[in-house]
């Protein structure tokens, strides 16, 4: 099945829009680092968000597309513990909110499978490279 060769570019402006938001509202990505990971959860949004804009510039470039593309997986895997966290501290809150925790859970797996069919695709979106 053919892949749209913008689904690489849009995959990056999601991590692009992500990362910006880790450094534009901290907070909120504070609030959901797991207390068991040790350090400062700030320092953690900071990294997160510089990883999420890594990979998007990653996924940007048909070079490196393939590669980012499986870190990127790797990433999606490795964060899911903040959503598991999020779940977990917001299940006393009013049900909008409870409800936006608890639908964040699946939807990690949508991420997961879409870059790691842009990794499979390699340097898909690409004119004849």
């Amino acid at each position: 099945m053919a892949r749209s060769k913008r689904s690489p570019l849009l995959l990056a402006g999601v991590l692009a829009t992500a990362g910006v938001a880790h450094f534009v509202a901290p907070r909120q990505f504070d609030a959901i680092v797991p207390r068991v990971i040790p350090g400062s959860p700030r320092a953690w949004t900071y990294a997160s968000g510089a990883v999420e804009l890594a990979l998007a510039a990653g996924l940007a470039l048909p070079r490196t597309r393939r590669a980012t593309a499986r870190a990127a997986t790797a990433f999606f895997v490795g964060v899911f513990p903040a959503n598991v966290q999020m779940a977990v501290d917001w299940r006393h809150r009013p049900a909008p909110l409870r409800n936006a925790a608890y639908a964040r859970l699946p939807l990690q797996v949508p991420l997961v499978l879409w870059a790691r069919s842009v990794a499979r695709d390699g340097r898909s979106g690409t004119s004849g490279s």
